[in-house]
C-alpha cells in the first residue's frame, strides 16, 4: 500500500514540474506566443543571412584588392578625354 502511494506521490510531484515549465516557458497564451516566437526566429534567420552575405561580400572584395595589389595591378580611373 505505501508503495502505492509513494509512486503516485512521485507521479504527481512530477506532473507538477512539467506544468510549472511549461508555465514558465510558454505562459497562459500558448497560441498568442508560439506565433510571436516563429516570426522572431524568422526574423534572427534573416538577419544572420543577411550578416552572412555582407561577410562574404567583404571577403570578396578584400581579398580581390590584396591579390591585386600582390601582382602590382593598380586600377585606374577612366578618364573622358580617353574616347
Amino acid at each position: 500500500m505505501s508503495q502505492e502511494y509513494d509512486s503516485q506521490l512521485l507521479e504527481s510531484v512530477s506532473v507538477r514540474r512539467r506544468r510549472m515549465s511549461d508555465a514558465l516557458l510558454f505562459g497562459a497564451q500558448r497560441g498568442r506566443r508560439s506565433a510571436n516566437e516563429r516570426l522572431g526566429k524568422v526574423l534572427a534567420g534573416i538577419v544572420i543571412a543577411a550578416v552572412l552575405c555582407a561577410g562574404c561580400v567583404g571577403w570578396s572584395f578584400i581579398s580581390n584588392r590584396l591579390a591585386g595589389q600582390g601582382q602590382g595591378v593598380v586600377p585606374s580611373p577612366v578618364s573622358s578625354s580617353a574616347r
